[in-house]
């Protein structure tokens, strides 16, 4: 089960479709058989969540939070302001973003990690399959007027 929440009205603002994408990307992500909590929420509620829960205080795109239980898959929240920003930035649709990242959040709750250049290569190999199910490009590739993904 996905179960997701609107926190941040921006979100629906600008794709009133928000929802709908976030469960299309987990499902495509695998997390359809689990239960997955997906939060769109602001850069505020991030940021504290973030500083909460990794001692890091600042807003950053998405934070994945694994169920140590193992009875969920586990949660996902994503900062409106960044997302949006980082989308614009790099030359792509706010909803082909959400999309990636949903992606991202959900991989980094199955196990994928990318604290070493073998692990990012996998994982953004994953990443780079899951997405082209989606008929969404290679997030990682150089774009001439926006740069590659950071």
């Amino acid at each position: 089960m996905i179960d997701i929440a609107v926190d941040d009205k921006a979100w629906t603002r600008a794709l009133p479709n928000a929802a709908a994408l976030a469960n299309e990307a987990a499902r495509a992500a695998g997390a359809g058989d689990a239960e997955v909590a997906i939060l769109l929420t602001g850069d505020g509620p991030q940021q504290a969540l973030n500083a909460r829960y990794r001692g890091q205080d600042r807003t950053t795109n998405v934070l994945a939070f694994p169920d140590a239980s193992g009875a969920r898959l586990g949660d996902i929240a994503l900062a409106f302001g960044v997302c949006a920003r980082e989308a614009a930035e790099q030359g792509k649709t706010l909803a082909d973003h959400l999309r990636h990242l949903v992606v991202h959040g959900v991989l980094h709750l199955r196990g994928y990690d990318h604290q070493s250049e073998a692990d990012a290569q996998r994982m953004e190999n994953e990443e780079r399959r899951l997405l082209a199910s989606m008929d969404i490009a290679d997030p990682y590739q150089e774009r001439p007027h926006a740069g590659g993904y950071g």
